[in-house]
């Protein structure tokens, strides 16, 4: 734990070691009060830390429902969504990365534009319900709201197709407050592989050289790198390339449920080696690989990474609002605590519960900031161009030559 970290926690000191880690029974006249007693310890926890879930898709859902109207939607009271305003402080969040996501059908069409209106309605709704959310950038700033009892709100872009190829466009992403970027959605883009690759013969290049630099730029402005939803192939790249740790902001283990949506023990492990983290994911699909799952099916993800990694590159990524089913036991954003206790069940150490909640996310995105400020010494923003021909038969985009244009009439546009 850095030393900027343990100086933002309230109490000044955790207790370190498993808290009634009795090898007996527990009579069951006495169950009831021993659960009160840990969810009561939970809360003393996360009011010291901040629990930071890696991907919550309820933008999306602004969208799809309300088209991005906010005066048709009421957040303090939303109950045919995962997430509204009472909801996420029964379940203690602390910080959240609001999805910034549109379908992969509007790349090479409308995409940088259905990007920027997601962006406007994060920024909009932080804005509106300012007494709850307070967007934040940075380490410094996600502390700040806390401390304020607000929800940090930091905005994850999902899915690479956002930029159209363009490193200018990453930029003025970042400028408007994205913190990470998940290289792919459900479909390459023109530089990157995605996960439905995987288990077919198609030929994968992970990332091209333009894609090499999408990750070196992005590790120079010191945004997050996120794999969920990359290939195996690319996460490999990616992760032999950055100099910064990863995330994975919502993906699960593949050795107990084997979707390519989760993460193989070999890129595990690479992880590790990068100090970067996995949030575990509760989709059931991706959970148990069935339509149905547990709380403690999430809780068996959450035990195994730490168990192969250690505890410092695990965390929450629950993917709310993204998807169909949840597990029982963690229907919504309010169920945060509840799957705390269990992992507390389990032995683990209150120490143990603060990383995964937040201390580890917090250190990874500290490691991004220290690495993109040293970098920003010697590397200038990167200006190279992807070449014309991985743009071949795409529709709707406007293509000049990667050289100089001698006449506004060289410059032609396909639709």
């Amino acid at each position: 734990m850095s030393n900027t970290v343990r100086g933002h926690i309230i109490s000044g000191a955790i207790l370190v070691g498993c808290v009634l880690g009795l090898a007996v029974a527990i009579p069951a006249e006495n169950s009831k009060s021993l659960n009160r007693k840990f969810d009561s310890r939970i809360e003393e926890l996360l009011s010291e830390v901040p629990l930071i879930d890696g991907h919550n898709d309820l933008p999306w859902q602004l969208f799809s429902r309300a088209r991005n109207q906010l005066a048709n939607v009421d957040l303090n009271n939303w109950p045919q969504v995962h997430t509204d305003i009472p909801r996420l402080r029964q379940g203690m969040v602390g910080g959240q990365f609001w999805a910034l996501y549109v379908s992969c059908n509007t790349q090479y069409r409308d995409g940088v534009r259905a990007c920027l209106d997601q962006a406007d309605v994060i920024h909009r709704f932080v804005e509106k319900y300012n007494e709850t959310f307070q967007l934040a950038t940075t380490v410094d700033e996600i502390w700040a709201a806390f401390h304020k009892g607000k929800i940090a709100s930091l905005i994850g872009m999902e899915g690479g197709h956002c930029l159209d190829s363009s490193l200018g466009t990453l930029r003025m992403f970042y400028k408007l407050g994205v913190r990470y970027m998940t290289i792919t959605h459900s479909c390459n883009t023109p530089w990157a592989d995605n996960w439905l690759l995987d288990g077919t013969t198609a030929t994968q290049v992970g990332l091209t050289p333009f894609g090499k630099d999408v990750i070196r730029e992005m590790n120079r402005l010191g945004m997050l790198l996120d794999l969920s939803h990359v290939s195996v192939a690319t996460m490999k790249a990616a992760l032999d390339l950055s100099v910064a740790p990863v995330i994975f902001s919502h993906s699960s283990a593949f050795n107990i449920c084997s979707s390519y949506r989760n993460v193989p023990d070999d890129v595990l492990e690479l992880t590790k080696l990068n100090r970067g983290i996995v949030m575990v994911n509760f989709y059931n699909n991706y959970v148990t690989c069935g339509n149905n799952a547990a709380l403690k099916d999430v809780a068996d993800h959450i035990d195994y990474i730490k168990r192969l990694l250690g505890v410092d590159y695990v965390g929450l990524g629950g993917d709310y609002d993204g998807v169909t089913r949840t597990p029982t036991g963690l229907e919504d954003v309010s169920k945060y605590p509840a799957l705390l206790l269990e992992l507390r069940e389990r032995f683990w150490t209150d120490l143990d519960l603060q990383k995964l909640a937040g201390l580890n996310l917090l250190r990874v995105l500290e490691e991004t900031e220290r690495v993109s400020k040293e970098l920003q010494q010697t590397m200038r923003p990167l200006e190279n161009l992807i070449p014309d021909g991985e743009l071949v038969d795409k529709t709707c985009r406007s293509i000049g030559g990667s050289g100089a244009l001698s006449s506004p009439q060289e410059f032609e546009h396909h639709c």
